[in-house]
């Protein structure tokens, strides 16, 4: 086995430059969930009913987000491998095709949806006042959903070149933009705008998407030689983009059920516990964000280490990026800690809400070492096109492991507790399972 290394640069100071600005590109959606969270959950009346409706809509938009929004891993391996091969210019009509795809594909799911949201949100047991306001916030910001994935789409020709800079500019405007329009809409400003409540956070986050995308437009065009002239026949290595895509839309798929099954379980217990469930779940995915910075990082250099066969420096470069992120994850632990209370009372001011969410959080503080494995493996996988193995993992981890502790928990009556315990072996079985094939596949190349 060759055991040839290359001149592909992974120092302390190259993996910052990757990771830094992907961390901060990286918690521009979360942040414009957890945002409109924080901020109905504030609101004078019906807060508890925002926050529950907030939450059920923020996890399946997320869902269709996450789910459809793989193709941006799949863009950034294909770009990335063939830039470590010395080959980027075989695949330059490959970014517009991808984009098209990823505008077509929305489109598609958008129009699929948008008529059927009662029946969809009836199906995870919002009720009521909540039902009503999940309705009237999810009519508004499902229209940010393409342009979502086109910015998504965009950000993966980015990271694929290895800039990950733009992509956090973009980020920062975005929830900037956002942060600040969700306080004047949803609370309003005297005498200039009336307090839209729900609506009015819908509409901040759609407004702060679309000014994304255009930023993203234009960044691409200026910064990059990428043409967006959609030019046929097809590229061959669409074929490729597509199969890693429905792998991934198949993991995403089964993460989601995960999301979306807490959610709905939640709800059936209570308003209270949903909306508390809600904070725990916005904090724990913008901690993954953290997490994910140099995740991002690994996932870039590891698909030019592959593109270059360079597999020494892949070893050394997993060992290095599983490393800093345990360190993130025990900062993250520590932080938690300290702000234990202040962060429930930043999502709520409800005690009943308050009281649920303080009696599960330690259970999202103890789960960030194994989210640091799990994601740091998850990513350097996409890197180097491993979306079956992805695909598998997600499926035994979510069918096996999430939904039999999730319903077991039911049974014996555990509440939200239960809940989150079911996540805690997700996340063991996706780290376990990562860590097995890595070793069988890649670290035996070496002996």
């Amino acid at each position: 086995m060759s055991t040839t290394t290359s001149n592909i640069d992974i120092s302390f100071k190259r993996i910052q430059q990757l990771a830094i600005p992907a961390l901060i590109a990286g918690i521009a959606e979360p942040i414009l969930s957890s945002t409109d969270a924080a901020v109905v959950g504030n609101m004078a009346e019906n807060s508890v009913e925002s926050l529950a409706a907030v939450g059920i809509v923020g996890s399946f938009l997320s869902m269709l987000i996450w789910i459809l929004g793989q193709t941006r891993s799949a863009i950034s391996t294909i770009i990335s491998q063939n830039l470590g091969a010395g080959k980027l210019d075989d695949i330059k009509v490959l970014p517009a095709q991808a984009i098209y795809f990823n505008i077509i594909l929305s489109i598609v799911v958008l129009a699929s949806t948008y008529f059927f949201v009662a029946e969809i949100f009836t199906l995870l047991n919002a009720k009521g006042l909540v039902l009503s306001l999940s309705i009237d916030y999810y009519n508004i910001r499902v229209w940010g959903f393409p342009l979502t994935l086109f910015t998504f789409a965009v950000f993966g020709i980015f990271r694929g070149l290895q800039n990950t800079f733009w992509p956090m500019i973009v980020a920062i405007i975005g929830a900037s933009l956002n942060i600040g329009l969700d306080i004047a809409l949803v609370y309003g400003v005297e005498g200039i705008i009336e307090p839209l409540g729900v609506k009015g956070a819908a509409w901040a986050s759609l407004i702060a998407q679309a000014f994304m995308a255009v930023m993203a437009l234009i960044l691409l065009l200026v910064k990059t030689e990428v043409s967006l002239k959609l030019t046929l026949p097809l590229h061959p290595e669409i074929k490729r983009l597509i199969s890693m895509s429905l792998n991934l839309f198949v993991r995403s798929f089964s993460l989601n059920v995960a999301l979306v099954l807490a959610v709905r379980e939640a709800t059936a217990i209570s308003d209270e516990t949903v909306a508390a469930h809600t904070i725990a779940a916005n904090i724990w995915l913008f901690t993954a964000f953290f997490i994910d910075g140099y995740g991002a990082a690994g996932n870039l250099l590891s698909g030019r280490l592959l593109g270059a066969k360079d597999y020494p420096n892949l070893w050394e470069l997993t060992k290095k990026v599983v490393r800093y992120n345990l360190v993130v994850s025990a900062v993250l632990i520590i932080v938690c800690t300290f702000l234990y209370k202040p962060l429930g009372l930043l999502f709520s001011n409800e005690e009943t809400v308050l009281s649920v969410f303080y009696g599960v959080f330690f259970m999202v503080i103890i789960m960030q070492p194994i989210n640091a494995v799990a994601f740091t493996l998850d990513a350097i996988f996409k890197g180097l096109g491993e979306m079956a193995w992805l695909r598998n993992t997600l499926l035994l981890a979510t069918f096996v492991g999430f939904v039999p502790v999730l319903y077991l928990s039911k049974y014996l009556g555990w509440g939200v507790i239960g809940i989150w315990l079911a996540f805690i072996v997700w996340m063991l079985f996706r780290a376990g399972m990562l860590i097995i094939f890595y070793k069988k596949k890649y670290y035996n190349r070496l002996s």
